[in-house]
């Protein structure tokens, strides 16, 4: 499901899909489960409801979440990651990991300015939740050899009068 054609490359591909900074911070929010969008704009702060929309929509269309809508007045809309989106979680550590390198932010930090973990975080997660979520890699779909349209017998000659 290609954006947009750059050189191929499966990398340039998935910065095209993920690229966009609210994106993993949308699928770091959804990893424990669906949240309404009051929800997702609480713990995005301080995205607008505009890019918020704007990325939910983008990400349902790339089948990286779910949108369920439940009706209703007011209206009840929960986004949820797909299997597709779950397959980003050694992706979130990676994240995770190269920022507690780089010494960019410390999970405590989140806590004393939000008041609590993102739902990522280890010191939240148990090691059977985070097990639970493990991408397994699947092998590559086999192509199948594209085959030469078949020829038609030609139809009988149909006369004229």
């Amino acid at each position: 499901m290609p954006r947009r054609k750059i050189d191929g490359c499966p990398i340039a591909g998935a910065l095209q899909l993920l690229g966009d900074k609210w994106t993993m911070l949308v699928v770091r929010d959804l990893f424990a489960g669906p949240k309404r969008t009051t929800e997702l704009l609480e713990d995005l702060h301080p995205i607008s409801s505009r890019t918020l929309m704007g990325r939910l929509k983008e990400m349902e269309r790339d089948k990286i979440i779910l949108r369920n809508n439940y009706g209703g007045l007011p209206r009840r809309v929960e986004y949820e990651l797909t299997e597709r989106g779950r397959r980003l979680t050694p992706l979130l550590d990676a994240l995770m990991k190269a920022g507690q390198a780089l010494d960019c932010n410390d999970c405590e930090d989140r806590k004393q300015q939000l008041g609590y973990y993102c739902d990522f975080c280890p010191k939240v997660r148990t090691e059977d939740s985070y097990r639970e979520q493990r991408f397994v890699e699947e092998p590559l779909p086999v192509r199948e050899p594209e085959r030469a349209p078949t020829r038609r017998e030609k139809d009988d000659p149909i006369v004229l009068l």
